[in-house]
């Protein structure tokens, strides 16, 4: 059964924008190869991190939002793992009200988005 998944990962900040790039497009495709579609992505940036993890203070924080079966989460966390530059990483299953308040998010900040476009023109 096709369900809607949240995924956040933390990379190390030792990597370029280069190489967090990469990163970001080897999990992208990872996904889409396995039949996701990819509902939305969102680069949070260099944050600082609650606590220091491999004595690293701060990290790369990337967000992407997918609809999938429940196996591609495994071969994406399996993925995860695997790859020495991620330091933590969560994927959630999102139920229908976490699906239509992203969704409401979204519509509200592209609104912002568009009323702020004209008045700076």
């Amino acid at each position: 059964m096709v369900k809607q998944y949240e995924t956040v990962f933390i990379a190390t900040p030792v990597l370029s924008e280069e190489q967090m790039k990469e990163t970001v497009k080897k999990y992208t495709d990872l996904l889409t190869s396995k039949g996701a579609e990819i509902v939305y992505e969102n680069n949070w940036g260099m944050r600082k991190l609650a606590y220091p993890i491999r004595k690293k203070t701060t990290g790369f924080y990337y967000l992407i939002e997918f609809r999938a079966e429940g196996s591609v989460v495994n071969d994406l966390e399996v993925a995860y793992k695997r790859d020495e530059r991620l330091l933590r990483f969560l994927t959630v299953s999102l139920d229908k009200h976490a699906v239509a308040y992203n969704e409401k998010k979204r519509a509200k900040k592209a609104e912002a988005a568009a009323t702020e476009a004209p008045a700076e023109a």
